[in-house]
C-alpha cells in the first residue's frame, strides 16, 4: 500500500534507495491528478519521527534525481512530509507499531457486504492485520487493504505531543498563537 498505481510504485522503486540512503523508510508515495499534478511522499525516521528539517533535505535529494529520472512527463508539484498525526498504515509494521490505537480501515472489496472497518488495532498475525471491532476481534488480509489510517482522537494528539517532548522539542521556544483582533479601522 506504500504506492497503489503502477505509477506510484515506479517512482517508489526510484525514490527508495535516496530514502533508504538517507536513513528514513518511505510511508507512502502518491500522484494525485488535477491541473497541476502532486507527487506526495511521505517518510519517516526509523523512530517515527520526521521534522521539517529532515523534510526540506529529502525534498532537495529527491527533486535532483526525480529531474534525471524524469518518471513524470508533465509539471507536477513535489510535497514531501511526514505521516503526521493521523498516519496512514501503509506497512504491515505500521499495524503492528499502533496496536491499541483506534484506525479506519478500506478493503478492496466488500467482507460480509461490509468495506470500511473502524476500530482497535490488535496487531498482525499470519498476514492478517487484526482490528477489534462492536462484533468481536477480526481478521483482514493485508492485501485486501485499499486504505487504512489512524483516527484522530485526543489520545492520539497527546501521544504525538509527549513523542515530540522526548524528542526534545521546546514548546516555549516557539511564540505564542495570538487570535486575530478585529481592526477598529475597519469599521469606519
Amino acid at each position: 500500500m506504500i504506492a497503489k498505481t503502477p505509477m506510484d510504485q515506479r517512482i517508489a522503486d526510484i525514490i527508495q534507495p535516496t530514502v533508504k540512503a538517507m536513513g528514513l523508510e518511505l510511508v507512502r508515495v502518491r500522484l494525485m491528478g488535477g491541473d497541476m499534478p502532486t507527487l506526495q511522499i511521505m517518510a519517516e525516521k526509523p523512530d517515527g519521527s520526521m521534522e521539517v528539517d529532515d523534510c526540506a533535505q529529502l525534498s532537495r535529494a529527491l527533486s535532483a534525481h526525480l529531474d534525471v529520472e524524469d518518471p513524470i512527463e508533465s509539471e507536477y508539484h513535489l510535497e514531501v512530509s511526514s505521516p503526521g498525526i493521523d498516519r496512514p498504515l501503509t506497512r504491515l509494521v505500521d499495524f503492528e507499531r499502533w496496536v491499541g490505537w483506534k484506525a479506519k480501515i478500506e478493503t478492496v472489496t466488500k467482507i460480509d457486504g461490509r468495506g470500511r472497518f473502524k476500530g482497535e488495532l490488535r496487531g498482525v498475525e499470519d498476514g492478517e492485520v487484526l482490528i477489534e471491532i462492536t462484533e468481536g476481534v477480526i481478521g483482514l488480509n493485508f492485501d485486501m487493504i485499499a486504505d487504512a489510517k489512524l483516527t484522530m482522537t485526543d489520545e492520539l494528539i497527546a501521544e504525538s505531543l509527549k513523542g515530540r517532548k522526548a524528542a526534545g522539542v521546546d514548546p516555549a521556544k516557539f511564540d505564542e498563537i495570538e487570535e486575530d483582533k478585529p481592526d477598529p479601522r475597519e469599521d469606519i
